[in-house]
Formats: structure tokens, sequence, C-alpha cells
């Protein structure tokens, strides 16, 4: 069967490309733009095109023809006549969504789906409960939307019995499975384009947890969707059995201890065990990464994750070091949403430089709001200004970071990303 996905380079396509080749699929793809998970995917002999067009798919399906069509979310949003699209429905070829055929490949492989959940703290949890499979000996295959330096970003395993899954919430894609395990990271309101109501994201995570055979979460959580599920083990945060995790950052420690619970219920394996070898977690490209001595880059776009951002920032750094902070946020729409919640998020900044929002599936109807309308949500709002990701905004870090501060970027990923730019900058020697 030939299996072409439309959207390749998407963190959620892209993994499920690598796993669908493993799993005897032949694959092709296309994207609007190069990326680094385009280049992985080529890496691993997937053929892909750069550019979506009605004449590079037909003229693929003349030479290969297509059986099924995966496309992402954010094809379908960007364009409903996309012309992959168009194509397929005019040819006859199936038509899904990547869960139907994630779905597939579990049934087929006789697997059971181990599914990591949560507006915060997904992609860091499922890496973790891999990551401890692994140093376990136990053969694990997994799905993960993030880019991990312990393996691909998704990759079957013969011989297991688990598939870990990073279950998104995005356009309601986890509500399509039925975990054996499920994990709840945390909560908070946030895709309001999906869920116009807090309620109605409440209600989408208590679907999941009714589809799950059993579920961990935390107890603020719970409390939070206004249910006890059954068949849910809740947990607390105040257990001190937590303090014997060392990772930096409360966030990482809280997903560690989530990771340690759902693994050590599945395994056996002794609580001490699961805590040393989660101890040893190399953690995750762009999780407060560090590019160079000072230099970091963290992907957070909501208040939760900006001021588990600084929780960790305040770890790392040194005694009464200046913490200077560059933040792009991720989507406009979702600054109407949040905009008055910014407040404290960077309370201990020494400095703030607020660049324009990377923009992805935006409502035409909105108004881009700016630096200069968006900065003065900030509590401490006098030390913030509007910046470029340009040479100015390249010699400010690079004169922070000689005089011994912390800079720290928070903010997308992806081409023409900050992050993006910054890894630039970084390769040029321009912050030297």
């Amino acid at each position: 069967m030939h299996i072409f996905f439309s959207g390749i380079g998407g963190s959620g396509i892209g993994p499920l490309a690598l796993i669908a080749k493993q799993a005897g699929f032949e694959v092709s793809g296309s994207d609007k733009q190069r990326s680094a998970y385009t280049d992985q995917l080529q890496h691993h002999d997937i053929g892909l095109h750069i550019g979506q067009t009605e004449h590079a798919i037909a003229r693929l399906h003349a030479k290969k023809p297509i059986d099924w069509l995966v496309y992402s979310s954010s094809v379908e949003r960007e364009n409903p006549n996309h012309p992959e699209l168009l194509f397929a429905r005019a040819h006859n070829i199936k038509l899904s969504k990547r869960d139907e055929l994630l779905n597939h490949i579990i049934a087929s492989q006789n697997l059971q789906l181990i599914g990591i959940a949560g507006t915060h703290g997904k992609s860091t949890t499922t890496a973790m409960v891999i990551w401890l499979f692994r140093k376990l000996r136990i053969p694990i295959g997994y799905s993960v939307g993030a880019k991990i330096p312990f393996g691909p970003a998704g990759q079957l395993a013969p011989g297991s019995t688990y598939f870990v899954y990073e279950c998104d919430e995005f356009d309601r894609n986890f509500l399509a499975f039925h975990p054996v395990l499920s994990v709840i990271t945390g909560l908070g309101w946030d895709h309001h384009e999906i869920f116009p109501t807090e309620d109605s994201l409440k209600q989408a995570f208590n679907d999941f947890l009714g589809q799950s055979q059993h579920s961990f979460m935390w107890d603020s959580d719970a409390d939070w969707l206004g249910a006890k599920p059954q068949h849910c083990s809740i947990v607390a945060k105040n257990n001190p059995a937590i303090d014997a995790i060392t990772l930096p950052g409360e966030y990482n420690r809280h997903d560690a201890w989530l990771a340690v619970q759902a693994v050590q219920r599945l395994t056996g394996e002794s609580t001490s065990t699961l805590v040393a070898h989660i101890n040893e977690f190399p953690g995750l490209k762009q999780r407060m990464e560090q590019l160079a001595p000072n230099l970091y880059t963290n992907y957070a776009h909501t208040p939760e994750k900006l001021r588990g951002g600084m929780i960790t920032a305040t770890e790392l750094a040194q005694k009464n070091q200046p913490i200077v902070v560059i933040y792009e946020p991720l989507t406009n729409r979702r600054q109407y949403f949040i905009k008055n919640l910014y407040k404290n998020v960077f309370a201990e900044a020494h400095k703030i430089y607020w660049v324009p929002t990377f923009l992805a599936r935006e409502d035409p109807n909105q108004p881009i709001l700016t630096p200069e309308q968006l900065i003065p949500n900030l509590t401490n709002a006098h030390i913030a200004e509007p910046a470029e990701l340009n040479d100015q905004l390249a010699t400010a870090i690079a004169h922070h970071l000689k005089n011994g501060h912390m800079v720290v970027a928070m903010g997308a990923s992806g081409n023409g990303s900050l992050d993006a730019w910054l890894r630039q900058k970084v390769k040029d020697g321009a912050l030297n």
C-alpha cells in the first residue's frame, strides 16, 4: 500500500511517516517548506517533495498510485480546498487524518497504547516514558512530537507490547484513541479555536479519561476537571518522594514523577530503580536546551509553560545572575485569549525583548497584535521592549552574554522562528 503524507514535515505527521515505512508501507509525502523534519525523513529514504501542487501529486500518482492520503490538521485548516485534498477526492483515494492510520498500525501490530495527553508537558513526559523503557531494555514503539537525543521521533520496535503516543488535544485528535494506560501531564485552557470554552476542553479530557482503561493525573488537574474518574490514580503533588528526582525544573520533576508512576504500573519495576534512571534523562531539543554558555532556548507559549521556563531558568542561574528573556508569542489568535494572563510570567527577568508573534493557522479577521500592544499586559512592562529578529537584537544578546547574563529564548519552533534564528546566529558565531 502506498501512503502519501500531506504536511509530512509536521511534528505529528513526520514521526508517523517513519512508523508507516517501518510497518512495511510505501511512503511518500510533501510539505510547503523544507525543515529539519523533512531533512530527517529524507535521511531515512522517504521520498518527498517541497511544494504542494496538483501537478506534483498527479505526477507521483501516475508513477506510483496512491492508496491512502494522510493529511495534517493544519493542511485542511489553512486551505479547505488544498490541491492535494481535492486531487485525492477526485481520484477516489482514501483520505484521513493521522489518527486513523495510527490506529490501523497499532491494531495490525497487536500493540497496546500508552497515551500521554495534556495541554503542557506531554512531549517531555512521552520522551521520559520512552527513556525509562529503554533503560529497562524493554522494546518500545513510540511517536513523540519533539526531537529526542536518543532516537528518531517515531519508530516501531520488534517484540514490543506497548506503543507510547503523544496524544494531542488539538483538533480533538486524542479522542480517536483508547489507551490501555493514559497519563494527563497538566491542564489549562488552550487551543481556543477548537475549545471555545473551558468547559468544552474539560469535557474532552473527561471523555479521553473515559476511553482509557487506567489513567494517572495530578490531584489539582482532577479538581480542575471537576471529576474523579473511575480507574484513575490521582497523584499528589506534595508527595515528598518526588524530591528524589534531581532534574532541573519543578515542571520537569513533576513530569518525571508521572512517567515513573506509569512505567512502574506497567512493568512492576521498583520506584527507586526508575527514579535512578529518570535522573539520567538527557532532555529534549528546545526544552531549556543550552545552545552556548548561558544561552538557552525553550518551547513555551502559554502562561503555564512560560512560568515553568522561568522557574527552571532561576534554578539553572548562578546566584544573582541576571536573566534576560527573548519572547516570541505563538499564533496571533492565542494572544486574544491570553494577553491579560501574562502579568507575572516573567517576574524574575532582568530584561525582556518581545519579538513579533510567530503566525500559524490564523483567523484573517483578527488584526495582528503587536509587541507594543502586548507588552503593557506585563506587571513588569517597564523592563520590556519591542524587538525584531535582526542584527540589533543579535548585538544585544552578545552584550548580555559577554556580561555574564543568562539569556533564555522562549517561543515557537520551525523555519522563521526565534529558535531557528538563534541557532543560526550561534552557528555563524554572531553572538560571540
